[in-house]
Protein backbone atom coordinates (compact mmCIF):
# COMPACT_ATOMS: atom_id res chain seq x y z
CA UNK A 1 0.00 0.00 0.00
CA UNK A 2 1.44 3.09 -0.96
CA UNK A 3 0.24 6.12 0.64
CA UNK A 4 -0.24 9.26 -1.97
CA UNK A 5 -3.16 10.70 -1.16
CA UNK A 6 -1.44 13.69 1.27
CA UNK A 7 -1.82 17.45 -0.14
CA UNK A 8 1.55 17.77 0.27
CA UNK A 9 1.19 21.38 2.34
CA UNK A 10 4.98 21.59 3.16
CA UNK A 11 5.75 22.05 0.23
CA UNK A 12 4.02 24.87 -0.05
CA UNK A 13 4.16 26.49 -3.47
CA UNK A 14 5.86 23.46 -5.08
CA UNK A 15 2.39 21.47 -4.88
CA UNK A 16 0.08 24.19 -5.78
CA UNK A 17 -0.27 22.26 -9.33
CA UNK A 18 1.33 18.76 -8.55
CA UNK A 19 0.86 15.99 -5.54
CA UNK A 20 3.64 15.92 -3.77
CA UNK A 21 4.54 12.27 -4.65
CA UNK A 22 5.43 13.70 -8.52
CA UNK A 23 8.19 15.94 -6.75
CA UNK A 24 11.27 14.78 -8.37
CA UNK A 25 14.70 14.03 -6.90
CA UNK A 26 17.31 13.33 -8.94
CA UNK A 27 15.60 13.56 -12.30
CA UNK A 28 12.99 10.88 -11.34
CA UNK A 29 9.42 11.15 -8.90
CA UNK A 30 9.37 10.31 -5.65
CA UNK A 31 6.70 7.80 -5.94
CA UNK A 32 8.92 5.80 -8.25
CA UNK A 33 11.72 5.50 -5.92
CA UNK A 34 9.08 3.82 -3.44
CA UNK A 35 7.75 1.86 -6.61
CA UNK A 36 10.89 0.48 -7.23
CA UNK A 37 11.56 -0.21 -3.65
CA UNK A 38 8.28 -2.54 -3.80
CA UNK A 39 9.28 -4.22 -6.97
CA UNK A 40 12.66 -5.14 -5.41
CA UNK A 41 10.92 -6.78 -2.66
CA UNK A 42 8.50 -8.50 -4.80
CA UNK A 43 5.12 -6.73 -4.54
CA UNK A 44 2.82 -9.59 -6.11
CA UNK A 45 0.25 -6.53 -5.66
CA UNK A 46 0.57 -2.99 -5.35
CA UNK A 47 -2.07 -0.42 -4.76
CA UNK A 48 -2.30 3.22 -4.22
CA UNK A 49 -4.48 5.74 -2.21
CA UNK A 50 -5.01 9.37 -4.25
CA UNK A 51 -7.19 12.17 -2.98
CA UNK A 52 -5.18 15.30 -3.84
CA UNK A 53 -4.84 16.43 -7.44
CA UNK A 54 -5.64 12.14 -8.11
CA UNK A 55 -5.44 12.81 -12.16
CA UNK A 56 -2.28 13.70 -12.46
CA UNK A 57 -1.02 10.36 -10.49
CA UNK A 58 -3.54 8.27 -12.26
CA UNK A 59 -2.08 8.97 -15.74
CA UNK A 60 1.97 8.71 -14.38
CA UNK A 61 0.81 5.23 -12.80
CA UNK A 62 -0.91 4.48 -15.90
CA UNK A 63 1.68 2.25 -17.63
CA UNK A 64 2.32 0.10 -14.29
CA UNK A 65 0.63 -2.38 -12.52
CA UNK A 66 -0.42 -0.30 -9.55
CA UNK A 67 -3.67 -0.65 -8.74
CA UNK A 68 -5.39 3.15 -7.20
CA UNK A 69 -8.61 4.03 -4.95
CA UNK A 70 -9.90 7.52 -4.82
CA UNK A 71 -10.40 9.01 -1.64
CA UNK A 72 -13.55 10.73 -1.93
CA UNK A 73 -15.27 13.36 -0.81
CA UNK A 74 -12.77 13.22 2.11
CA UNK A 75 -8.84 12.42 2.79
CA UNK A 76 -9.04 9.58 4.92
CA UNK A 77 -6.01 9.98 7.05
CA UNK A 78 -2.93 6.60 7.43
CA UNK A 79 -5.46 4.39 8.90
CA UNK A 80 -8.79 5.32 6.86
CA UNK A 81 -7.06 5.31 3.97
CA UNK A 82 -5.70 1.37 4.38
CA UNK A 83 -8.79 0.27 5.94
CA UNK A 84 -10.57 1.46 2.65
CA UNK A 85 -7.97 -0.24 0.59
CA UNK A 86 -7.92 -3.44 2.29
CA UNK A 87 -10.37 -5.17 0.19
CA UNK A 88 -8.47 -4.84 -2.82
CA UNK A 89 -4.86 -6.10 -0.91
CA UNK A 90 -6.63 -8.84 0.10
CA UNK A 91 -4.10 -10.22 3.01
CA UNK A 92 -3.73 -11.48 6.04
CA UNK A 93 -0.10 -9.03 6.36
CA UNK A 94 0.57 -5.86 4.01
CA UNK A 95 3.50 -3.47 3.57
CA UNK A 96 2.56 0.01 4.12
CA UNK A 97 5.12 2.64 2.50
CA UNK A 98 4.80 6.68 2.28
CA UNK A 99 5.61 8.24 -0.81
CA UNK A 100 7.93 10.96 0.43
CA UNK A 101 10.92 9.64 1.46
CA UNK A 102 14.48 8.75 -0.21
CA UNK A 103 16.66 5.28 1.28
CA UNK A 104 20.24 5.04 1.21
CA UNK A 105 21.16 1.46 2.07
CA UNK A 106 19.48 -2.00 1.87
CA UNK A 107 15.69 -2.28 0.74
CA UNK A 108 13.71 -1.49 4.08
CA UNK A 109 10.55 -3.81 2.46
CA UNK A 110 13.04 -6.67 2.50
CA UNK A 111 14.54 -6.23 6.03
CA UNK A 112 11.24 -6.04 7.07
CA UNK A 113 9.95 -9.32 5.74
CA UNK A 114 13.28 -10.62 7.14
CA UNK A 115 12.11 -9.73 10.78
CA UNK A 116 8.44 -10.68 10.48
CA UNK A 117 6.96 -13.09 13.17
CA UNK A 118 3.40 -13.03 12.92
CA UNK A 119 3.19 -15.25 16.00
CA UNK A 120 4.38 -12.36 18.18
CA UNK A 121 3.82 -9.41 16.21
CA UNK A 122 0.58 -7.59 14.74
CA UNK A 123 2.75 -4.63 13.22
CA UNK A 124 6.66 -3.75 12.48
CA UNK A 125 7.78 -0.23 11.79
CA UNK A 126 10.88 0.42 10.21
CA UNK A 127 12.61 3.21 12.37
CA UNK A 128 15.98 4.74 11.68
CA UNK A 129 18.10 6.52 14.47
CA UNK A 130 17.88 10.20 14.59
CA UNK A 131 21.77 10.73 13.59
CA UNK A 132 20.94 8.54 10.42
CA UNK A 133 18.19 10.65 9.37
CA UNK A 134 18.69 13.42 6.62
CA UNK A 135 16.34 16.65 6.55
CA UNK A 136 14.96 15.44 9.90
CA UNK A 137 12.92 18.20 11.57
CA UNK A 138 12.10 17.86 15.08
CA UNK A 139 13.47 14.83 17.44
CA UNK A 140 12.39 11.32 17.14
CA UNK A 141 9.54 8.59 17.41
CA UNK A 142 10.06 6.15 19.38
CA UNK A 143 12.25 3.70 21.57
CA UNK A 144 12.86 -0.17 21.60
CA UNK A 145 13.22 -2.28 25.12
CA UNK A 146 16.17 -5.38 24.81
CA UNK A 147 13.08 -7.06 22.86
CA UNK A 148 12.47 -5.08 20.07
CA UNK A 149 8.77 -3.47 20.78
CA UNK A 150 8.22 -0.15 20.61
CA UNK A 151 7.38 2.45 23.08
CA UNK A 152 6.38 6.48 22.46
CA UNK A 153 9.53 8.78 23.02
CA UNK A 154 13.20 8.52 21.88
CA UNK A 155 15.54 8.67 19.06
CA UNK A 156 14.20 6.67 16.63
CA UNK A 157 12.47 7.97 13.48
CA UNK A 158 9.16 6.26 11.91
CA UNK A 159 10.77 5.93 8.19
CA UNK A 160 7.28 5.41 7.07
CA UNK A 161 7.20 1.50 5.97
CA UNK A 162 5.93 -1.19 7.99
CA UNK A 163 4.25 -4.36 8.03
CA UNK A 164 0.77 -4.93 9.52
CA UNK A 165 -1.79 -7.23 9.94
CA UNK A 166 -4.36 -5.47 8.12
CA UNK A 167 -7.79 -6.68 10.06
CA UNK A 168 -6.36 -4.74 12.96
CA UNK A 169 -7.43 -1.68 10.74
CA UNK A 170 -10.70 -3.21 9.49
CA UNK A 171 -12.04 -3.21 12.61
CA UNK A 172 -11.06 0.32 13.68
CA UNK A 173 -14.73 1.85 14.01
CA UNK A 174 -13.90 4.86 12.54
CA UNK A 175 -13.53 6.04 8.97
CA UNK A 176 -11.13 8.59 9.35
CA UNK A 177 -8.12 8.19 11.13
CA UNK A 178 -4.36 7.68 11.41
CA UNK A 179 -2.29 4.66 12.11
CA UNK A 180 -0.92 6.18 15.21
CA UNK A 181 -4.25 4.89 16.95
CA UNK A 182 -3.63 2.04 16.05
CA UNK A 183 -0.22 1.53 16.62
CA UNK A 184 -0.86 2.31 19.82
CA UNK A 185 -3.50 -0.15 20.65
CA UNK A 186 -1.02 -2.55 19.59
CA UNK A 187 1.60 -1.52 21.80
CA UNK A 188 -1.08 -2.22 24.59
CA UNK A 189 -0.99 -5.41 23.67
CA UNK A 190 2.89 -5.81 23.64
CA UNK A 191 2.91 -6.74 19.75
CA UNK A 192 4.17 -3.48 18.64
CA UNK A 193 7.98 -4.00 16.94
CA UNK A 194 10.41 -2.42 15.13
CA UNK A 195 13.66 -3.47 12.67
CA UNK A 196 16.56 -0.55 13.26
CA UNK A 197 17.55 0.19 9.75
CA UNK A 198 21.14 0.17 9.08
CA UNK A 199 21.66 2.93 6.63
CA UNK A 200 20.55 6.50 5.72
CA UNK A 201 17.21 8.04 5.39
CA UNK A 202 15.96 11.49 3.92
CA UNK A 203 12.62 13.23 4.68
CA UNK A 204 11.35 14.82 1.36
CA UNK A 205 7.77 16.27 2.93
CA UNK A 206 9.59 19.84 3.02
CA UNK A 207 11.26 21.76 -0.18
CA UNK A 208 14.74 21.75 1.41
CA UNK A 209 14.53 17.66 1.45
CA UNK A 210 14.73 17.48 -2.42
CA UNK A 211 18.14 18.77 -2.74
CA UNK A 212 18.96 16.82 0.92
CA UNK A 213 18.04 13.83 -0.78
CA UNK A 214 19.96 14.18 -4.22
CA UNK A 215 23.04 15.20 -2.35
CA UNK A 216 22.47 11.92 0.08
CA UNK A 217 21.85 9.71 -3.31
CA UNK A 218 25.13 11.26 -5.36
CA UNK A 219 26.96 10.39 -2.02
CA UNK A 220 27.81 13.95 -1.61
CA UNK A 221 28.45 14.92 2.06
CA UNK A 222 24.76 16.11 3.68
Amino acid sequence: MLFAAGFGTRMGALTRNRPKPLIEVAGKPLIDYALALAKEAGASLIVANLHYLPDLLEAHLADTDVETVRESPDILDTGGGLKAAAPRLAADTVFTMNSDAVWSGPNPLILLKDAWRPADMDALLMCVPLSQTVGRRGGGDFHTDPTGRLGRGGDLVYGGVQIIRPDRVAAWPERVFSLNDVWDAIKGQDRLFSVTYPGRWCDVGHPEGIALADAMISGDHV
